[in-house]
Parts: structure tokens; C-alpha cells; sequence
């Protein structure tokens, strides 16, 4: 895991100083893949597109670099820096012009994004996985259902304070529909509203208030990590009676744990994470943070590589009924995060090609 720690420290310096793009990984297969009737002697050459560089897209990339290796594919693994839609863009257009077989994509901003993802629809298999385009010519979405797990998210936050008080969210951007429908669902978690994912509060418009909690704020960093380090230190600062701190990208959690330790608040703060970043399971284990979401990001590039190879080959029977393969969030907490990581490092024990420096930010 030493390599694993270097590439998070790597990640976050790249993200503070504003990096541009990422190298490309290409991994080749050597399965088979395929179903009966299907052409499994073509080697598909396929990409995996991320919404940004951070620790949550290694385990993507191993996933989908082991799918590569089982359905017999050849995977490049893309991930945008802080140029992210116009990095998303260029990579794409890159892809296309050199005759991609399958593009698989987590949109930053879906709905500004439609030209684009029509584009890659036109001229080879489009699937989004993470972050989801309902509204574009994609075949499927891989991944959890993102309010279904903001909800979840926030019955951490009421096991953390059963007594109620004030709750701050923190998340990278609002244009993607993950980081919408994952804050909206925290939101109507707390407010005890009836479901529905297609709700959403702007955040513009101040203070959500129910009969035990409060919605003080949300706070959005661009992928800055600097940023969103100050925000949180800034709201504990603005809000002396600040009860919870709720990170919903996996670089949140750590960032808000170093600003309520430097403030001298651990125990009098709560917080609750999302996703599966080391330094929050460690904050788990050490009882400064109270829980997180996981998602399964392994998943995601492994069945995400294994529906472009398929189609490819004529395959379709890998598309699912309803155009959505639902991949489950879990909660974990301090009773089951031993168990968790215990089984997260043995997934990762071989190493990603990230891990091998093969992914090295660009700086400008």
C-alpha cells in the first residue's frame, strides 16, 4: 500500500497546484471475453474516462485494467484535470479521431455536456458510469443509485448526532448529477421529506431547516484540494456551533479531518464521509470519523470494460433492461471498517499501472 499512499499524496498536490491533464494508461488484455455466437477473436480498444484525478479513480482504473485482462480488451484510462469539461472534451475528440472502439464516461456537467456526448454517440459505444446522462444517447449507466446513497450518507449523520443540530455539506462541483442527487438526498434524508430523486434545492437559497436538523450551507471546491481545505476551515470558523461536517467526494472527508483536528474540535464536530479514501477509513478506525458511503469503483471500470469489449463483438445481451446497471452503496462504520479495508487492500494488493507511476499529472 506504500505506492497506493504515494500516488494519494501525488494526486493531492497535483489538485492543489491546478494541474491540466493526466496521462493516458493503455493496458492490454489477453481473455477471451464474449458470448457464444460473438467475434472473440477482435481485440476491442475501448477507454475509460474519469471526471477528475483523486484516489476514488485508482481503484476504477485496477478494475478496469483487470477487465481488460479478463474480457480480452485493450483499456486506456483517461483522467481530466482542472480544465475538467474542456479536458473531458479534448480527450474524447482525441479518442474518436483515433478510432475508439467504446467510450465510457462520467460526465462533469451532463447537461452542458450534450453536444459532446452526442458526438461519442455517433461514432462508437457510449456508456456512462459514476455520474449519469439519462438525457443523451447513452447505452447504460454503471453504477449506485446516487440519491439512494445520499439518503443513506445521511442516516450516518443521525446515528452521529441522534440529538440533531446544524450540518454543513461539502462536494467538488454541483454540475454533475452524482454530486446533485447525492446532496439532495443527505438533504431529504435529514428533513425526513418522502423520496424523490428528481428534488433539488438550490443552494442559493440559504438555510433548510427541519425539526432537528439544519442545512447551514454547501460548499462547492471546484477540485481545488486547497479550496476545499479552506471552506471547511472557514465554516468551522463562521459557525461555532457547527455539529456535523458531511464530505461527499472521496478528497473531502481527509481535508475536513485535518481542518476540525487543527481547530481543535475532534469529538465536538462530527463528520461523516463518502467513498473509500484511506485516510478516512483511518479516521473511522481511530473513532474521529463517525462513517461513509462507499461506492464499489472497482466495479465500475471492470463491468464498464466488459460492456464496451461485448459490444464490440456484436454483444448486446450486456445491456441491461432499463438501461442502468445498479451497483450498491454500503455503509461503513467502525464495527465493520476493518473487514471493509482488510478486503479493499487485497483487491489492490497487485497494483494498479497508476500505482506504478504510469498516471502522473501534469503540472503547469
Amino acid at each position: 500500500m506504500k505506492k497506493l499512499f504515494a500516488l494519494m499524496t501525488c494526486l493531492l498536490l497535483a489538485g492543489a497546484c491546478g494541474c491540466t491533464k493526466s496521462e493516458t494508461v493503455t493496458t492490454s488484455g489477453t481473455g477471451t471475453g464474449g458470448s457464444a455466437g460473438t467475434n472473440t477473436e477482435v481485440t476491442p480498444k475501448v477507454a475509460y474516462v474519469t471526471n477528475g484525478i483523486a484516489s476514488f479513480w485508482v481503484i476504477a482504473e485496477k478494475g478496469a485494467r483487470d477487465g481488460a485482462k479478463e474480457f480480452g480488451a485493450e483499456v486506456r484510462v483517461m483522467m481530466p484535470g482542472s480544465n475538467g469539461v474542456g479536458d473531458q472534451k479534448r480527450m474524447c475528440q482525441d479518442l474518436l479521431a483515433q478510432g475508439i472502439d467504446g467510450i465510457a464516461i462520467s460526465p462533469i456537467d451532463p447537461d452542458n455536456q450534450g453536444d459532446l456526448l452526442s458526438e461519442i454517440a455517433q461514432h462508437t459505444n457510449l456508456i456512462t458510469h459514476d455520474s449519469d446522462a439519462p438525457n443523451s444517447d447513452r447505452l447504460c449507466y454503471v453504477g449506485m443509485d446516487n440519491y439512494a446513497a445520499g439518503r443513506m450518507c445521511g442516516q450516518l449523520v443521525k446515528e452521529a448526532m441522534p440529538e440533531g443540530g446544524s450540518v454543513m455539506i461539502f462536494v467538488g462541483r454541483l454540475g454533475q448529477a452524482n454530486a446533485r442527487q447525492r446532496r439532495q438526498g443527505v438533504i431529504d434524508e435529514l428533513l425526513e421529506r418522502p423520496a424523490d430523486p428528481e428534488r433539488y434545492d438550490n443552494p442559493n437559497d440559504g438555510e433548510q431547516k427541519g425539526d432537528k436538523y439544519t442545512i447551514l450551507d454547501t460548499r462547492t471546491d471546484g477540485f481545488d484540494f486547497v479550496k476545499a481545505k479552506e471552506q471547511a476551515q472557514d465554516a468551522i470558523a463562521r459557525y461555532p456551533d457547527l455539529g456535523c461536517m458531511v464530505g461527499l467526494f472521496a478528497y473531502n472527508p481527509p481535508l475536513i479531518l485535518d481542518a476540525v483536528r487543527e481547530a481543535g474540535k475532534i469529538g465536538k464536530i462530527k463528520i461523516v464521509s463518502f467513498d473509500e479514501e484511506d485516510a478516512s477509513l483511518q479516521g473511522i478506525k481511530d473513532g474521529e470519523i463517525y462513517g461513509t458511503t462507499v461506492q464499489n469503483p472497482y466495479e465500475y471500470g471492470r463491468r464498464s470494460v466488459q460492456i464496451l469489449a461485448a459490444l464490440k463483438r456484436g454483444d448486446r445481451s450486456v445491456l441491461p433492461e432499463g438501461g442502468v446497471i445498479n451497483i450498491e452503496a454500503r455503509n461503513i462504520r467502525k464495527d465493520n471498517v476493518d473487514e471493509f479495508w482488510s478486503n479493499l487492500k487485497k483487491l489492490l494488493a497487485e497494483g494498479s499501472t497508476a500505482t506504478k507511476g504510469e498516471v502522473k499529472p501534469v503540472l503547469p
